[in-house]
């Protein structure tokens, strides 16, 4: 349970959050890509601050505590679980060659790895993709719209937010009948994922004058990247 006094302070967050962003919603800087961005500062402030407050800690307890071939076998359960829809999408996509191998790693991981505890498909020359149906979205021509942060989910693009809701609903996690299984899986899976980005966090710190700035152009160039598989054309904006 989140302590008394972090708890407090995320009220106090989750309203400040709030009032700004009904307050600045409608505030810019001129950046066509960032048309709310006074909302969107709000929210990012947010999800900072919830980062700060509950997640970064945890995530450095969890990082702290368990051993490096634990967290592995978490990081890797849950890969196996996303490899499946990555093959959808790359099927949607019109690229069966890497459809099969995601549905190969999840054959080979989901059996001789133990229910995706071991990357066994890796070692074995099966390639780990990254798909998602914003992605879909982008290589069917569907423009990224404005871009906007989501409380608790972070940076997306309207394409992208479209995306998410139907990760959501195909997410075999997010839908378990069980819900304190679900929500013990939910969990654990925010932690592992967070845990893995630590390393960047220094990174960031010292790169960025600001922030915010920093981490929406990245997020808007490794979208762009991933929908064109690292090869965006220079004359087309996605």
């Amino acid at each position: 349970m989140m302590p008394t006094t972090n708890l407090t302070r995320f009220r106090k967050l989750l309203g400040v959050a709030v009032v700004a962003g009904l307050l600045t919603g409608c505030a810019t800087s001129g950046n066509p890509k960032d048309p709310i961005e006074g909302f969107n500062r709000a929210m990012f402030a947010f999800n900072d601050g919830l980062d700060t407050v509950l997640i970064k800690p945890v995530a450095k307890g969890y990082d702290a505590v368990l051993p490096a071939p634990v967290r592995t076998g978490v990081t890797n359960f849950f890969g196996n679980i996303a490899d499946l829809f990555i093959g959808v999408n790359n099927l949607l996509q019109g690229k069966p060659d890497q459809a099969l191998s995601d549905f190969g790693r999840v054959v080979i991981n989901s059996t001789i790895g133990i229910l995706g505890l071991f990357d066994v498909a890796t070692e074995a020359g099966l390639e780990k993709h990254e798909e998602d149906f914003g992605q879909t979205f982008g290589r069917w021509g569907v423009g990224d719209g404005a871009y906007v942060v989501i409380p608790f989910f972070g940076p997306r693009t309207v394409r992208d937010t479209v995306g998410l809701v139907l990760d959501v609903k195909a997410d075999p996690v997010a839908n378990l009948s069980d819900v304190a299984t679900r929500n013990s899986l939910l969990a654990l899976r925010v932690i592992d994922n967070r845990a893995d980005l630590l390393p960047a966090d220094k990174v960031i710190e010292e790169a960025a004058l600001d922030k915010y700035s920093y981490i929406r152009d990245g997020y808007l160039q490794r979208r762009r990247n991933l929908i064109h598989d690292g090869n965006p054309p220079r004359d087309l904006e996605n």
